[in-house]
């Protein structure tokens, strides 16, 4: 048997208060890495630049759209993102510019190359940023939903090219 050994590729995706956006990137992302049988590669997590609500499950639009579409985020609880997560994870995605400053200022030297915007991702969709669904209506989480699994497509076809077809 001629298997090739990969190591884990470890993904964060990170908004402001780690309870809509990356949260629910987290479970889109992680429900194509199960589908494509790569969860034994791939590690996921979120996080938020602010300690909002550290502790707690995603909103509950969040968790209800998610739900709708097959996707379970119940177990997740929110955690503020820390300059020791750039060493820990191999992809650290900010859903915004705002976050992506954030996570600038706390990323150490040398580690910058790991940080990226996650719309970058679907650059079919011509949109940089995931819009905080928060103080808008279900409509904005449905949004938010179909740009994070657009991205999350692309970046687990990245992960592919990059780590996973070398021989």
């Amino acid at each position: 048997m001629n298997q090739r050994f990969h190591p884990r590729i470890r993904v964060l995706f990170v908004c402001m208060g780690n309870i809509c956006r990356s949260p629910t990137a987290q479970g889109v992302f992680a429900k194509h890495v199960i589908e494509e049988g790569l969860s034994h590669l791939i590690e996921i997590d979120s996080a938020g630049t602010h300690a909002y609500h550290v502790g707690e499950p995603p909103d509950a639009r969040a968790r209800e759209t998610a739900q709708r579409r097959g996707i379970d985020l119940s177990l997740q609880r929110a955690r503020r993102a820390v300059a020791e997560d750039f060493e820990r994870f191999d992809y650290v995605l900010a859903m915004d510019k705002a976050n992506h400053r954030a996570l600038s200022a706390l990323c150490p030297s040398g580690f910058e190359g790991r940080l990226r915007l996650f719309m970058d991702y679907a650059p079919q969709l011509g949109q940089r940023e995931v819009p905080d669904p928060y103080y808008g209506g279900a409509n904005g989480f449905e949004a938010v939903f179909d740009m994070v699994d657009a991205a999350s497509r692309g970046l687990l076809e990245a992960i592919r090219r990059e780590h996973l077809t070398r021989a």
